[in-house]
């Protein structure tokens, strides 16, 4: 725990620009956002195979030292046992309230997310399949996309969501948003004035959903409902990303031709 944070860590992704989907970019930005909140250089390394690189199977994970760690729960838990957390500061009641709601942006958003990419079939044709199966040649590509959307659907109807129309999945993150919205009010973040790994997830979520070019518009405009969630990202985008190594910043360096501060 007392070794210091390695100037070569490293966090695995998708490849960004063909490859990877909406759910996948929001984890890594998320991610992204706790380390930058934490100080704590990371450098963003694209692969193709970064979901079969990892131990638990799902990205981003990073690799620091000799050390392999996937998705953001364990990653917090392993920089606070090397003596870093944003959530020292935070009592108990505030604790258990930052945990449900993690909880819910987990069980809405991303769910959401993953529906999105897997269950509504015009985005499956013109978006995740083609870009999933990207760096593979045929027939692997389609193979791989449809092992990956079996699993997927599978989990969806383990949860209750596969019999949900697109109307109702977006109805899921408005609630989820306007629950947000709620909490947030007028402060900068979520607990007063220091941003703890809720902000870091929400804000790797509504970025991403805010700067993904989609078939309609009809996601992000659930989050732009919200003034005080949208004013939120174009925060903690200038505090902690604009200015930072291009090479190293998701948001510095991603695809869409949106941006939040046009």
């Amino acid at each position: 725990a007392a070794e210091p944070w390695p100037e070569n860590a490293a966090l695995y992704q998708q490849l960004k620009e063909e490859q990877i989907l909406l759910s996948d970019n929001a984890s890594s930005l998320a991610v992204q956002a706790f380390l930058q909140m934490c100080n704590l250089p990371i450098r963003v390394i694209c692969r193709a195979n970064a979901e079969y690189m990892s131990p638990s199977g799902k990205v981003p994970f990073i690799h620091v030292g000799n050390q392999v760690v996937s998705e953001l729960g364990p990653i917090v838990q392993f920089v606070k046992a090397k003596g870093h957390s944003l959530s020292d500061g935070l009592d108990e009641v505030q604790k258990a309230e930052m945990k449900a709601y993690m909880e819910l942006v987990n069980n809405m958003l991303l769910t959401a997310e993953l529906y999105l990419q897997w269950c509504d079939d015009v985005t499956v044709e013109e978006i995740t399949h083609p870009r999933y199966g990207s760096p593979y040649p045929w027939p692997l590509n389609r193979i791989l996309s449809y092992q990956k959307q079996w699993e997927v659907r599978r989990k969806m109807k383990a949860i209750g969501w596969a019999g949900k129309t697109l109307e109702q999945v977006l109805e899921d993150v408005d609630q989820c948003c306007h629950a947000l919205s709620q909490r947030l009010g007028t402060q900068p973040y979520f607990f007063n004035k220091q941003p703890t790994e809720l902000d870091a997830l929400v804000f790797g979520h509504l970025f991403t959903i805010l700067t993904t070019q989609l078939i309609t518009d009809e996601l992000s405009e659930k989050v732009k409902n919200y003034s005080n969630l949208t004013a939120f990202c174009r925060r903690i985008e200038q505090q902690y990303f604009e200015g930072h190594e291009k090479e190293s910043s998701t948001v510095a360096a991603r695809s869409s031709k949106k941006s939040l501060l046009r």
